[in-house]
């Protein structure tokens, strides 16, 4: 037993220094690149600096080419998922940059679209807010929100469990490249 969970340790380990090496690599290419070739710089910059980088992208193909960071990812075989939901509502109606949906109170929120979390707080008009951003490049705003079950940088899936509204109603904003999107393409 103990011979078998050292295998493990060491496993893990080497396999979490090719990732960070890996990482590494590819890192010090791009900056070799960018510093000999002024077009590859241009580029780099261009991409990183001035457009919009999709870290819920990134860490998709992070899991799928390298794996996950956690020790503990594969740990739990058996797992059964708890909440897996759809989006339902009473009534939609628009509402400033998005959509307002009647709901029930304290409404269990699932989430739309996979992605990661990248804002939780407080915006004017919705109330307290927390921004997905979608693998798709496609952010959505949640908000009314209370009781918040995810943290800043999570990646979630969809139907996984948000949170809760703060009364009947849940606001909904589809955002791309900073332009608002019509919520009626993205609801059923």
């Amino acid at each position: 037993m103990k011979k078998e969970t050292e295998e493990k340790i060491i496993k893990y380990l080497r396999s979490l220094i090719l990732r960070s090496m890996a990482v590494i690599v590819i890192f010090l290419a791009l900056a070799i690149i960018s510093k000999s070739n002024k077009t590859y710089k241009d580029i780099i910059i261009s991409n990183i600096y001035e457009k919009n980088i999709s870290f819920a992208k990134i860490k998709k193909m992070y899991q799928k080419y390298l794996g996950g960071i956690d020790p503990l990812d594969k740990v739990v075989e058996n797992d059964l998922t708890v909440f897996n939901e759809e989006l339902t509502y009473d009534d939609a109606s628009i509402y400033h940059d998005g959509v307002k949906l009647v709901v029930d109170n304290n409404y269990l929120v699932p989430i739309q679209k996979e992605g990661m979390v990248v804002y939780i707080g407080e915006k004017d008009n919705y109330g307290n807010v927390v921004i997905v951003e979608g693998t798709d490049g496609i952010d959505i705003w949640y908000g009314n929100m209370e009781k918040i079950s995810v943290k800043l940088y999570d990646y979630v899936e969809k139907g996984e469990y948000l949170g809760t509204t703060k009364d009947n109603s849940l606001f909904l904003v589809y955002q791309q490249d900073g332009k608002y999107l019509d919520y009626k393409d993205y609801l059923k």
